[in-house]
């Protein structure tokens, strides 16, 4: 399929997959011209500046995590922790692996952006947590989960459950043999995330049904 993108999008594209990759700090504007093929002055021209390119990385994925956002909110529901037999946690990695194309720069560079001092990074992280505030309210409201003693506390946990996917992606598939965020990952991290949730640490998962309702 042809290329319909600007020139610009190219540039901005292009330097999210370096910056995921290698940190913006060390990525050059002549490594991005290169690999938007450009010459390093259009880029200037775009942005004035390598600073001016992150800032519209960052809204752009801010963008991007803010509409994937909306499609976790509106999909959850009371039946989070009923495991269903395709084991739908409701994760931000699930939604990333349903709605970002294989290979995708963003989990990356969440993962970066979480752990930048950047108002971007802050920002974020706090849209994260009312999001996590949000759900477990709604699950307290169907009956489906207790706020806890400490309702912050425990929105704060479950955030931290859930970024820890991303924030130790290489360490988790080095000592799991599987990417985490992958298909195969998910398939095996779901059952037992969902197992925990809904009846803690002794938990058994549920086995999953074969397909066609064969068990």
């Amino acid at each position: 399929m042809p290329d319909d993108r600007t020139t610009r999008s190219v540039i901005r594209d292009e330097a999210l997959r370096l910056f995921a990759a290698q940190g913006p700090d060390v990525v050059t504007v002549r490594q991005i011209a290169t690999a938007a093929g450009v010459s390093p002055g259009l880029v200037v021209h775009h942005f004035r500046s390598k600073d001016g390119l992150r800032q519209e990385v960052d809204q752009y994925v801010l963008t991007v995590f803010e509409r994937l956002l909306g499609e976790l909110t509106a999909d959850e529901g009371p039946d989070l922790l009923e495991e269903p037999r395709s084991a739908t946690t409701g994760s931000l990695g699930e939604v990333f692996l349903h709605h970002l194309p294989v290979g995708s720069p963003l989990p990356d560079y969440l993962r970066r952006l979480l752990l930048s001092d950047s108002e971007a990074g802050r920002g974020l992280f706090h849209r994260l947590y009312a999001m996590s505030r949000e759900t477990l309210d709604g699950l307290a409201e169907s009956g489906a989960a207790s706020r806890g003693r400490d309702p912050q506390v425990r929105a704060a946990l479950l955030l931290v459950n859930d970024l820890s996917v991303f924030l130790l992606r290489d360490q988790l598939t080095a000592v799991l043999g599987v990417d985490p965020l992958s298909a195969m990952g998910l398939a095996r991290w779901g059952p037992e995330l969902l197992s925990i949730y809904a009846g803690g640490l002794s938990a058994e998962p549920t086995a999953p049904e074969a397909e066609g309702g064969q068990a």
